[in-house]
């Protein structure tokens, strides 16, 4: 049961456009508010996109994702679940980023991450470019490896970029393997496409064991069909969820570094989601909106719809593992 100082302000009392941003209009806390220890569910921004290597501007993510928030009600009308009746839910801040520093800026999310993970607070987060995944993982695999789920148009399991370079928007998830963060035969990738220069990343990451769902297998066989089998990959077991933005179709979602074409649209972005309960998730992030190319800010206001969809399915298990 939760309390009601963890409600969202209800847009009949402050219009929308009034006050100050929050996720889903939720009481901002800060890490020494005496209301801290009764937060379950945490949304959290990360404002950076060092990984980035063409197009960036996902740093600005976060803050427009707040803004356009203040439009998601209290309940998912389709699937029936009102998440902040279920668990007590508040917007937890930003990670403050180094702009200039990769390395300080990963080991500054991974800190933050793991302080939340010691509390027992699980996470939402909102990026970013995608490498702000891999941070976040080393916090919440201290007990061992997770499941991952991942949504995207891009393996992101590169080796290296530009001579070597090993942390990009590109390498996450080969960094999250190697590092024993995720079992490779627990994480599944959902809606490959685009263009390539080899085959490199795909074949490197079926040699582990990783499940790679390409657009046209999602689209044959359609998204029940190959959800039943995203919940058998990963069981029962802790899993996460990642959500890049550039898995849906760009007429949906134009705001983003790297788009690609002959996506889902925007109703099929929410049923891969809807169709994760049961799922034991321990953290999810929804990343990659970009709003210098988010002209109308209809991406953002996809995104954090996404991410509505995701914290349904979080607050679920959240409630599921209560003793």
């Amino acid at each position: 049961m939760t309390n009601s100082f963890f409600q969202p302000v209800s847009a009949m009392e402050l219009a929308r456009f009034a006050g100050i941003p929050t996720f889903m209009r939720l009481p901002g806390l800060t890490p020494d508010h005496e209301r801290i220890a009764e937060v379950e569910v945490g949304l959290v921004g990360i404002p950076w996109d060092g990984g980035t290597t063409n197009r960036p501007g996902a740093r600005h993510g976060p803050r427009q994702l707040r803004d356009y928030s203040t439009m998601i009600r209290t309940m998912n009308p389709v699937t029936g679940v009102a998440p902040f009746s279920l668990v007590n839910c508040a917007d937890l801040g930003d990670v403050a980023p180094n702009p200039v520093d990769i390395q300080d800026t990963l080991n500054r999310v991974t800190r933050f991450y793991v302080d939340l993970h010691n509390r027992g607070v699980a996470p939402l987060t909102a990026g970013g470019d995608h490498l702000t995944t891999l941070p976040v993982l080393r916090a919440l695999a201290q007990s061992g490896p997770l499941g991952l789920i991942q949504f995207d148009s891009h393996t992101d399991l590169f080796d290296s970029y530009f001579g070597g370079h090993k942390l990009t928007h590109g390498t996450p998830f080969r960094r999250a393997v190697e590092e024993g963060l995720v079992d490779p035969k627990r994480f599944v990738q959902i809606g490959i496409r685009g263009t390539a220069y080899n085959n490199e990343d795909v074949e490197w990451g079926e040699a582990q064991g990783i499940r790679i769902i390409r657009i046209e297998e999602l689209f044959d066989r359609g998204i029940t069909d190959v959800m039943t089998e995203v919940r058998g990959i990963v069981g029962t077991a802790p899993t996460y969820c990642t959500y890049d933005i550039d898995f849906v179709d760009p007429t949906y979602a134009p705001g983003t570094g790297t788009p690609e074409i002959g996506g889902p649209n925007s109703f099929q972005a929410q049923q891969v989601i809807r169709q994760m309960s049961g799922i034991n998730l321990v953290g999810a992030d929804l990343v990659e909106v970009s709003p210098p190319f988010d002209a109308n800010g209809g991406t953002a206001w996809l995104g954090i719809s996404l991410m509505f969809e995701l914290l349904c399915i979080l607050a679920q298990a959240v409630d599921a593992r209560r003793p």
